[in-house]
């Protein structure tokens, strides 16, 4: 192990020597959009990207995955994944315009995910300039169907006709750097829509208004008694409705997610939600409706497993502090089939989600260097124990 932390320096230091070659697969692949169901042309773009570097081999699966693989020197050794979900919680389908200065790059889904996705077509160049060859075969996947609705779907069905056994992974996150993901809570996330029927559609002050039945939906929500161990918390983080000030409103609808490291006390409280949806609809009779859109199940690493005592480890040599979160990535499915797993981040950014975000160029040297390191330790039976 110490051999790896201390060659970490002259990691980052060969690493920044090729930032033009990983800034510009961060761009090129950052600016072709991949919103979720519409992922196709940027895993086409990170297969080209893949295959300019010489990687042994790389292909699109029939569900949509983008895959590369490095050849290991053993046909024994179990495949080491590194992943980096392809799609952005961007809805735009048209050529995004990316933005480069001396110390950021701002574009829309640079800071989730692009960035890490450019990252991972660096690979196989970033390991050939450090001279690494690994026992293991090094699996770089960048799934679609991640975020929201997708419900992680590329991954799961990736891992369920892969035919190999597999050692470990490691998911990657564009942000934040000193992100260590080791576990996932139970979560369902949801969304109650209301419409009024057409033949209710007056502008009179005493028909339905949708805005304010979903408001005793909320009232009615926030009335659930929620346990402080398990630790449990709902989160209603999106609402909408109506279209004039002066108007009643017809439609309207929340979203919500449900988080608890019990997956029973997810599913009750969705049940109470389901519950509640039902009396207020019953109530006003209108056209309420709770759709699910998305769950995972509680998992975890152990703290003191092997692999996450390396990666803090490497996160401590290059002087960078660990932060321990629930995680919603691909960790969760790979934990849930038994494969020892973390997500890290990669650099520092700001504005998620949002138009205008960026990531820090300079940080995600360090931020890279976390990779071979920990592929190093993995190939050498980190996961094993």
């Amino acid at each position: 192990m110490e051999k790896y932390l201390d060659i970490l320096p002259t990691f980052v230091d060969q690493i920044r020597q090729i930032r033009e070659i990983i800034i510009s697969n961060i761009v090129l692949i950052g600016q072709v959009p991949a919103p979720t169901f519409h992922e196709r042309r940027r895993a086409e773009c990170l297969v080209e990207r893949m295959a300019d570097f010489d990687i042994d081999e790389c292909s699109i699966d029939d569900f949509g995955n983008a895959i590369g693989v490095i050849h290991g020197s053993s046909p024994d050794a179990q495949s080491i994944f590194v992943v980096a979900h392809l799609d952005t919680f961007s809805e735009v389908e048209i050529n995004q315009h990316y933005e480069v200065t001396d110390k950021v790059i701002s574009g829309i889904g640079v800071s989730d995910n692009s960035a890490a996705v450019g990252v991972l077509a660096s690979l196989p160049e970033i390991f050939r300039r450090l001279d690494l060859s690994f026992a293991s075969d090094i699996v770089l996947v960048a799934p679609c169907l991640s975020l929201g609705p997708g419900n992680l779907k590329g991954i799961r069905q990736l891992l369920k006709s892969w035919p190999g056994s597999i050692r470990g992974a490691i998911c990657l996150e564009s942000v934040e750097l000193g992100r260590l993901n080791y576990y996932s809570d139970g979560m369902i996330r949801g969304e109650i829509s209301c419409s009024i029927a057409t033949e209710k559609k007056q502008d009179k002050p005493y028909h339905p208004n949708a805005i304010l039945i979903i408001n005793e939906v909320i009232n009615a929500i926030l009335g659930l008694r929620l346990p402080q161990k398990p630790r449990t918390h709902i989160v209603i983080g999106k609402i909408a409705g109506g279209f004039n000030h002066g108007k009643i409103a017809y439609d309207a609808n929340i979203g919500f997610e449900i988080r608890s490291d019990s997956d029973r006390m997810v599913k009750e409280l969705y049940g109470d939600i389901r519950d509640i949806v039902d009396g207020v609809n019953k109530t006003y009779a209108v056209e309420l409706k709770l759709n699910r859109i998305s769950n995972l199940n509680a998992t975890q690493l152990p703290h003191n497993h092997p692999l996450v005592k390396c990666a803090s480890r490497i996160l401590n040599r290059l002087d960078v502090e660990a932060i321990s979160e629930p995680s919603e990535t691909a960790l969760s499915i790979f934990l849930q089939n038994k494969i020892p797993s973390i997500t890290l981040g990669l650099t520092m950014g700001d504005n998620f989600h949002k138009d205008g975000a960026i990531i820090e160029i300079e940080p995600m040297f360090k931020g890279i260097a976390q990779i071979p390191a920990l592929v190093m330790a993995m190939d050498n039976g980190v996961c094993d124990a």
